[in-house]
């Protein structure tokens, strides 16, 4: 089933998501977004990880690293061709 930014179920199908949008711009039924529970701080600094991580990371090393990556990712592809 589709779900909205933060996780909220939404019609699958075209007519029940614009019957969804049509109960929500009428009134009928509230479309807030349910709190995920995780602390804003806490998920700006994980965002600015990455950044930080790969300015401190040599180029050949983040080549590295994206290339074990790809390796793993086609090895997962392969086996799964292979079932």
């Amino acid at each position: 089933m589709p779900t909205g930014p933060k996780g909220q179920k939404r019609p699958a199908d075209v007519i029940g998501n614009a019957v969804k949008i049509m109960r929500i711009a009428t009134g009928e039924e509230d479309d807030t977004v349910q709190d995920d529970g995780k602390d804003p701080a806490a998920k700006a600094l994980g965002a600015k990880g990455g950044r930080e991580r790969s300015k401190r990371l040599s180029p050949e090393r983040r080549k590295e690293i994206a290339r074990e990556a790809a390796k793993s990712r086609w090895a997962k592809k392969a086996a799964l061709s292979e079932k």
